[in-house]
């Protein structure tokens, strides 16, 4: 079999199963190089949560993987030095692999690998970065150059979807050089069965919600780039005893928000993953209504509960996932305005949401983890 080196910074809930999907297929072999060490044994601490974070499914299972020692002094994704591995090309080479692919290359290792293997062995690359708020001007033009300098060392981006696509081929890549590799969730997981109806119902009554009553639903960080206040304040001026909005997360907005929250607003701590497929279910419409968005998972995972979505125009999974009055809607980002029109909008069309519940399930079908490791597969083995 054709070997696969994968280089990403740590175990994402995201990821592991897609990397566990490839080892059992047995089309490629795979081993995945960890190259933020310190997160093996510990919890990591997410500012934006502003808590421990240690997800509750399996993310170190089912695949072969290392984490190569990093010696930063700060530790972390935040910054380029964040990550610094002095044996990880080392390690990597003597795994002998065919191809190489790279999560991110703003880390001191990751961009490092990326220029030693190019023209060794073919460097795939994975990252989810759109042009969306970008500034033109000279910034845009200096980082226009950079972009097109690292991504001459990459032989085959594997874009998200259609804004990253743009992004790509805007930075110099060609059509050829680029696989669509979605963004994707464990659709079985999230969707609808008979225990998650009940914890549904549990979680409404927990929040004194009555049944036929309507819910909007933020879940994640409670942080300005998620914005969750533009949704705090147009759920205020919406008067309409029968309409609920429950904010599930916590940050360093959490305590103004909840200060300032109206009537018909309920919070609670977030959730983790065994506990989300249910918290979508309570809801009738999920909201994400950030100012930056390279993707937008969550959004994945309420479509596969059979939600139609409200998502902002900043969000990157806007235009490939919500089709107009179809799966959802889409607002002005920070418009508060549009926000609320598109609520009171939903408000005067109730009996269309189970409707649009069941195009948004059919809709996330084609975004699966079958999609990127069977596109991965087929770019590997040609190589």
């Amino acid at each position: 079999m054709k070997r696969l080196a994968v280089i990403t910074t740590h175990p994402i809930q995201y990821n592991a199963p897609w990397f566990r999907l490839l080892a059992q297929r047995k089309k490629i072999a795979v081993k995945v190089f960890y190259t933020w060490s310190q997160v093996e044994h510990q919890q990591k601490f997410d500012p934006g949560f502003g808590k421990n974070i240690q997800w509750d499914i399996p993310v170190l299972e089912g695949y072969d993987y290392t984490f190569v020692n990093n010696i930063s002094k700060e530790p972390g994704s935040k910054t380029f030095k964040g990550i610094d591995n002095p044996t990880l090309t080392e390690e990597i080479e003597a795994w002998n692999p065919n191809a190489v692919l790279i999560f991110g290359w703003k880390f001191k290792s990751h961009l490092k690998a990326m220029k030693y293997f190019h023209g060794r062995i073919p460097v795939l690359f994975r990252g989810d970065s759109h042009l969306l708020g970008r500034g033109s001007g000279l910034k845009g033009f200096i980082r226009k150059l950079v972009l097109k300098r690292v991504f001459k060392n990459i032989d085959y981006s594997l874009y998200v979807g259609q804004l990253n696509k743009q992004y790509f081929l805007s930075a110099g890549m060609q059509e050829a050089q680029l696989v669509h590799c979605p963004h994707t969730i464990d659709i079985d997981f999230f969707s609808v069965n008979d225990e998650t109806r009940h914890k549904a119902e549990l979680l409404r009554q927990q929040l004194r919600i009555p049944e036929k009553d309507l819910v909007f639903l933020f879940a994640g960080k409670f942080e300005e780039t998620k914005n969750p206040f533009l949704l705090l304040e147009a759920a205020k001026e919406i008067k309409d005893s029968s309409v609920h909005f429950v904010f599930i997360g916590n940050g360093p907005l959490e305590e103004e928000m909840k200060r300032s929250a109206g009537t018909n607003i309920h919070f609670m701590d977030f959730q983790n993953q065994q506990a989300m497929p249910a918290v979508y279910q309570m809801c009738d419409i999920y909201v994400l209504c950030s100012r930056s968005e390279t993707w937008g998972l969550a959004v994945n995972e309420a479509m596969a509960c059979g939600k139609p979505v409200l998502v902002s125009d900043r969000c990157g999974c806007a235009p490939d996932l919500v089709e107009e009055d179809e799966t959802g809607w889409i607002f002005k980002s920070g418009d508060k305005e549009d926000l609320k029109n598109k609520i009171e909008e939903i408000l005067h069309s109730r009996d269309r949401l189970p409707k649009m519940g069941e195009n948004a399930f059919n809709k996330i079908q084609d975004w699966s983890f079958e999609k990127i490791v069977v596109n991965i597969e087929n770019l590997v083995n040609s190589l």
